[in-house]
């Protein structure tokens, strides 16, 4: 179990879990673990600029998901595969009660791990995620499809840089498509969340949206915000959704430092 008093040194390598293993690093040092998350695709090196933000005042752990950034190729890239994948980094960097950073998609894993271990997780950040709202239809999930077919070429291009992941176009999508119908059935856990979940929230459209639906997505968080006090947004920052990490990790490394604080101060 990890503690404040136990002293861990930096650590970088490699944790097998069911057919694959994932890249992972950890700072080492006394302080809160803090677990990072990441975006669908995306790898640890996008939480570089929150790291530094934060310094060695917490022990900082990221890693690869499947057939992202260095981690091995799997046979599954489900949702509960990934679940087992912090369990996996956790119990093998003997890490008992983490704080949860998660980005988009790395967010929506944070609030489901908490969930489902109220007794361990700190809390929550999570960066312009996870919201109640997602495309469940027919023609969504056919518009998920479409849309990487056509970037099919382009993915293994990008994947070095942290952009897509190693696998092929429909994986991408069906990675998209559970996790749109997860998000749409987020209300009954946001409504009973009792452990504090910050937001930085994004607030400019991207390359992809011009729509506005992500913003729209986002406005589905309010009543949930209205009725459970755990609930806050930390920050609006004026990224959009992709750059929100390179623009505005000051604003993460506050909220991180808000439920700290909460900590701090239920603990004195």
């Amino acid at each position: 179990m990890s503690d404040n008093t136990t002293t861990h040194s930096t650590w970088t390598g490699t944790i097998p879990v069911d057919d694959t293993a994932l890249a992972v690093t950890d700072t080492g040092g006394t302080g809160r673990p803090i677990i990072y998350l990441n975006g669908s695709y995306a790898s640890q090196r996008h939480w570089q600029r929150v790291i530094t933000d934060l310094g060695p005042d917490y022990r900082h752990i990221t890693f690869d998901e499947r057939a992202r950034g260095k981690s091995k190729r799997s046979t599954d890239y489900t949702f509960e595969a990934c679940l087992r994948d912090i369990d996996a980094v956790l119990t093998a960097r003997n890490i008992h009660q983490p704080l949860l950073v998660g980005w988009s998609y790395g967010a929506l894993l944070a609030v489901h791990w908490a969930d489902r271990h109220p007794d361990r997780a700190l809390g929550v950040v999570g960066v312009d995620g996870p919201y109640p709202a997602g495309w469940t239809d027919e023609a969504g999930r056919e518009r998920l499809r479409k849309t990487f077919r056509r970037m099919r070429l382009l993915l293994p291009l990008v994947a070095p840089l942290g952009l897509a992941a190693r696998m092929s176009a429909d994986q991408h999508a069906e990675i998209q498509i559970e996790a749109h119908a997860l998000h749409a059935a987020l209300g009954p856990l946001l409504d009973r969340a009792t452990l504090p979940i910050r937001y930085v929230a994004a607030s400019a459209d991207t390359v992809y949206d011009k729509g506005g639906e992500l913003e729209e997505m986002r406005r589905t968080l309010d009543p949930y915000l209205a009725r459970n006090p755990n609930l806050k947004i930390s920050a609006r920052v004026a990224s959009d959704h992709g750059k929100i990490l390179r623009n505005d990790s000051p604003a993460v490394a506050d909220a991180v430092r808000e439920i700290t604080g909460l900590l701090d101060h239920k603990a004195g």
